[in-house]
């Protein structure tokens, strides 16, 4: 059974930075796509980094410049290290795994999620 467990939320002033963890277990995690998304109160979950097995990344236009995305497949976890935060980054963050399968399809698994609460 695949899991993945997150760590790492909390509340931080604007400008600070946060880093969140999230570790995968029940798979071979080197053959994932990793990525983070996040969820704003009254707001769609939206995309917000992600990395290919190849270490190839995406990053929504929000986050360029602040946010990189990273893992350790040594270790089943991927991190989102997240720098100069703004108030509008405030919301629930998850780790996604995707798995690729046959025909362009594909096995998505989540996180719990976890706050980030940046203050102004």
């Amino acid at each position: 059974q695949v899991q993945l467990v997150e760590s790492g939320g909390g509340l931080v002033q604007a400008g600070g930075s946060l880093r969140l963890s999230c570790t995968t277990s029940g798979t071979i995690f080197s053959i994932y796509t990793v990525g983070w998304y996040r969820q704003a109160p009254g707001k769609e979950r939206e995309l917000v980094a992600t990395m290919t097995s190849s270490a190839s990344t995406n990053y929504a236009d929000s986050v360029k410049g602040r946010f990189t995305i990273s893992r350790d497949n040594a270790k089943n976890t991927q991190y989102l290290q997240m720098n100069s935060l703004k108030p509008e980054d405030t919301a629930v963050y998850y780790c996604n795994a995707r798995l690729p399968l046959r025909f362009g399809t594909y096995q998505d698994y989540w996180g719990q999620g976890t706050q980030v609460t940046v203050s102004s």
